[in-house]
């Protein structure tokens, strides 16, 4: 049998995203019936139906959502050996394409540039911030290398390594901050106070977790977009908030009337590398891992 055709392989690909010939068609710059004999080339070559056709309307067969899993790792890797050809083996040369989650993004940023720049000056940096789930999603699509991820979190068919811890801190007004006792437990804030993330920022997860806000009657059910909403609410003396000391760090409270408290000792989040499972890129992670760790509250990552 002969070998697939890499570009029927990424028509498949996005005919299966898409779920839709013409979008699929246009998302590959080709015309719908370049697409359409491409996936009939592929079941013509395998013997095997790829998608039960009814009418205009389609499924992939068992078959077909297995061959697209194959291909999207088969795509991965050929885009990795364009990237090594690119820089003709250095493992220190390339393009590398990071995503960073939104409650970290605006504070390591600078950081991770600076370090790249500095250590590997041979790297063609390109930095995506988007939500926990879209990143990976972009990862297993070939679409980034690297993320920047708030742990612990689900990461299938990836490889994740914790480069520091990220203590939380209780936010709020220092009016209100100073009312409470030292030390305090979530029962001494009010009900419907804690102000948190949407659900979809895994922070509210961790914080959730760390903090020890499941099923308290503290959580409020007005929730923010950003880091920034909550310290807006928290400045308005609404009510309290949890910050990353990441975001402390990077003065997130000037000019604002907020005060900070560390939570429990054992509150925090692990902000780590992620990575797809097979990547040929594992050294460069590693080093990236030993060069962003400081830039964290509490590094963790030992060479």
């Amino acid at each position: 049998m002969k070998l697939p055709n890499l570009k029927h392989l990424q028509y498949l690909v996005a005919l299966h995203q898409e779920q839709h010939f013409a979008k699929a068609a246009q998302r590959c710059y080709v015309s719908q019936s370049t697409l359409s004999t491409a996936i009939q080339n592929l079941e013509d070559q395998y013997s095997t139906q790829i998608l039960e056709r009814e009418h205009k309307n389609f499924v992939f067969t068992p078959f077909g959502i297995e061959l697209v899993e194959r291909s999207k790792r088969l795509l991965n890797e050929a885009h990795e050996l364009i990237d090594f050809a690119h820089s003709a083996g250095d493992w220190q040369a390339g393009s590398l394409k990071i995503g960073v989650i939104p409650t970290i993004a605006p504070f390591m940023f600078e950081g991770v540039i600076k370090q790249v720049s500095l250590n590997l000056p041979k790297i063609d940096l390109q930095l995506q911030e988007d939500t926990t789930a879209n990143l990976l999603l972009k990862l297993n699509e070939g679409k980034l290398d690297l993320l920047v991820l708030a742990l612990p979190i689900a990461t299938p068919g990836c490889k994740s390594l914790v480069i520091g811890h990220d203590p939380f801190h209780l936010v709020a007004h220092s009016d209100m901050l100073n009312s409470l006792p030292d030390p305090f437990d979530m029962v001494d804030l009010p009900k419907q106070s804690v102000f948190l993330l949407h659900q979809e920022h895994c922070m509210t997860g961790h914080a959730v977790s760390a903090c020890g806000l499941k099923d308290t009657e503290q959580v409020s059910s007005l929730t923010a977009s950003s880091l920034y909403t909550l310290i807006q609410l928290a400045n308005s003396k609404m009510g309290f908030t949890f910050m990353p000391e990441l975001a402390l760090n990077s003065n997130i409270l000037l000019s604002t009337s907020l005060q900070s408290r560390p939570a429990e000792s054992a509150a925090y989040r692990e902000i780590g590398l992620v990575w797809r499972n097979g990547t040929t890129r594992i050294r460069l992670f590693r080093y990236l891992a030993e060069i962003f760790s400081p830039l964290t509250p509490k590094p963790t990552f030992n060479v």
